[in-house]
């Protein structure tokens, strides 16, 4: 289950303030897709109806031809899991409890966690850099320390969707190149989607990149088709210069100032 997303004729307001306006859209497995655009412009209103957050209208999000909203929510987490702009954490958890939430969506209510959560919780933990520290309170963290724990309970629900909105905005540069290198990493067997607001670490990490503009898909496919000085100045009202990224190959934004 999650091999693919298939998004078609949705729709989505906000009492009489149309927000999303006839997106359609494919995801598929194997791939990390960066949703950009401007402020304002619907990109995690787009997330939360394709992750049900926010149910989108019905028959309009589909998960392997299932139509999103016929999900429980409990089944649905076995399938996506989301990283939310905001991951304040303000309680008094060790890293290890926080992680263990992961695999919330496999108990039942009251059931304690077995070791085989345990060694999942572990692996990934390891994978993420934060094992070492699994006995220190949340609070006790860094911002990027909180971020790789995020990162680790996400994936300990190993799920086949991963929505990321806005993830890195607040983090130093170090710590945003590490945080999507983990997701880039694992994009092999699962659906990657990334809300970003950083043009030149999309292109970098992207396979496709969805540019939004005033709830409408403005432009679609490779870094090099979508992030172009017509576009730019289009969406975004500047003007740019763009240069082939001499490591990665990928379009390079330089604004015109």
């Amino acid at each position: 289950m999650g091999n693919h997303i298939v998004v078609r004729d949705l729709n989505f307001s906000y009492e009489d303030k149309v927000i999303l306006k006839d997106i359609n859209l494919n995801f598929n497995k194997g791939n990390f897709y960066s949703i950009i655009g401007p402020n304002g412009s619907g990109k995690s209103t787009f997330i939360k109806n394709i992750s049900k957050l926010i149910p989108p209208e019905h028959k309009s999000v589909f998960l392997d031809d299932q139509d999103i909203c016929s999900f429980k929510n409990k089944n649905l987490a076995k399938i996506i899991s989301v990283i939310p702009q905001n991951t304040l954490v303000d309680y008094d958890f060790t890293v290890f409890d926080i992680v263990m939430m992961g695999r919330s969506p496999y108990r039942r209510r009251f059931e304690d966690f077995n070791t085989e959560d345990e060694k999942i919780i572990e692996k990934y933990m390891r994978a993420t850099n934060t094992w070492e520290l699994r006995e220190k309170l949340i609070t006790e963290l860094s911002g990027g320390e909180i971020q790789r724990v995020i990162a680790a309970r996400t994936l300990s629900q190993e799920t086949d969707v991963i929505l990321l909105d806005e993830p890195t905005s607040h983090l130093d540069i170090q710590y945003q190149i590490e945080f999507l290198n983990i997701f880039r990493n694992l994009k092999s067997d699962k659906v990657i989607i990334a809300v970003l607001h950083d043009l030149n670490l999309a292109s970098i990490f992207s396979d496709q990149i969805i540019l939004i503009d005033n709830g409408e898909v403005a432009a679609k496919g490779t870094p090099w088709e979508v992030i172009n000085k017509e576009n730019i100045k289009r969406v975004y009202k500047l003007s740019v210069e763009i240069i082939e990224n001499p490591i990665s190959k990928c379009p390079h934004v330089i604004p015109i100032v």
